[in-house]
Parts: structure tokens; sequence; C-alpha cells
């Protein structure tokens, strides 16, 4: 292919771009990142208020001198834990396989 011709109908990646398979992976990825990560920001601002704007609450006293402040921020490590989980599964069962077959397909058209 010539230079002027690859100007003219794109390179690979823009055509792969261009393509409907390359738009649905992008549409799930985005479907589930954006949610989850709104969701994680809102909890860590929650966590965030709460310390700062009542710290009574965050204080009040659940078992021994463990506190609602304290169980609040491990449940930030465990949610975080989970999320990750989550992201794993969703990339392995539905993001991974679509890439590798866009892979395929770049690798293909590029030799």
């Amino acid at each position: 292919m010539s230079t002027t011709e690859e100007r003219r109908e794109g390179t690979v990646y823009e055509r792969v771009q261009a393509g409907s398979e390359f738009a649905d992976l992008r549409r799930r990825l985005r479907r589930f990142v954006f949610p989850m990560s709104a969701a994680f920001l809102v909890w860590y601002l929650a966590y965030v208020l709460l310390a700062s704007y009542a710290p009574e609450l965050m204080a009040t006293k659940v078992l021994g001198n463990v506190n609602v402040g304290l169980v609040v921020g491990l449940a930030q490590f465990v949610s975080t834990f989970a999320i990750t989980t989550v992201y794993v599964r969703f990339a392995n069962r539905h993001v991974d396989p679509a890439a590798e077959r866009i892979r395929h397909l770049v690798e293909g058209q590029v030799r």
C-alpha cells in the first residue's frame, strides 16, 4: 500500500478504532469503569467528610478501643480489594476476549 492510499483509507489503527467491535469494547469498558470509579470516589469522599464534619460519630466506640472511624477506614481497604476483584473478573470475561480479537485483527492487517 502506498503512502497516498494509506492516507486516504487511514492507518490500520484508525480503521480498527472506527470499527464497531472497538466501539463496543470501549462502550463496555466505560459502562463498568465510570460508575465503579464514581461509586468509589463517593464512598471515599463520604469517609473524608465524616471525619471532618462528624468527628463525634467517627469517635463512637464499637468494640473496646475500636471506633467507627477505624471500621470505616478499614472498610475502605476491603472495598478497594473487592472492586479490584470484580474488575478483574469483568475484564477476564468481557474485555480481554474482545481485545484479543481486535489484536488479532490488527496483527493480520499489519503484516
